[in-house]
């Protein structure tokens, strides 16, 4: 009597997916597909199904287009990004080099390399900074004259940054040759000053000279 009932349930479950198989095919929205291909709605129904995907293929070579111009233009922005960074890293290279190389060639007889190398790094770094001259030449000797306060150095630079305001040329080598050949440790704290000044005042002028020819 069970396995009856049980082949009495399973036909008719059978039966109620058939019924609702056949109500999803008769349903109105089924129109909208033209099953019939000599129906009068399937040209036109074609023909807006081959207008849209002629539409989407046009906008997706527009895209195509449009992402690859896109992407160019990035590309070209990082070059030029790029190649300007390097030109002025290259540029501040150089000329500290050939200012370290001019005031090597003009004070190493009578002053320390590292002096000199570290006034050039100096005046390379602040000479645009927009402080004034005697702002500039004390901050180049600074950092070799540590024990030295800012206004005695003010004091000692007004000659030169009067040259650098003026325009006239000072004689650093008539500074230079007043230390004479003596060793550089044998010279007084007020000597160092005035040679660490008139190297840091002939750095600051040969960055400008530089500056004028570029």
């Amino acid at each position: 009597m069970a396995k009856k009932n049980s082949s009495k349930t399973s036909h008719s479950l059978r039966s109620q997916v058939d019924l609702e198989l056949l109500e999803a095919l008769l349903e109105p929205d089924d129109a909208t597909y033209p099953w019939n291909p000599a129906d009068e709605q399937s040209e036109n129904y074609f023909a807006q199904l081959e207008q849209q995907f002629q539409l989407e293929n046009v906008l997706d070579e527009e895209l195509t287009a449009r992402s690859q111009i896109f992407y160019n233009r990035l590309d070209r922005l990082w070059s030029n990004n790029l190649n300007s960074v390097y030109y002025k890293c290259n540029t501040k290279n150089s000329v500290l080099a050939n200012l370290q190389k001019n005031l090597q060639a003009d004070f190493a007889a009578n002053v320390p390399q590292d002096w000199i190398t570290a006034i050039a790094q100096k005046a390379a770094e602040i000479f645009n900074s927009g402080q004034s001259k005697g702002e500039q030449l004390v901050r180049c000797v600074q950092s070799v004259l540590p024990n030295w306060g800012t206004d005695d150095l003010l004091v000692m630079a007004r000659p030169f940054a009067y040259a650098m305001r003026s325009g006239e040329q000072q004689n650093v080598n008539s500074v230079v040759e007043n230390v004479g050949n003596r060793e550089w440790t044998n010279l007084s704290e007020i000597e160092k000053a005035k040679v660490s000044l008139a190297v840091a005042y002939h750095a600051l002028h040969e960055l400008n000279h530089f500056q004028k020819e570029t």
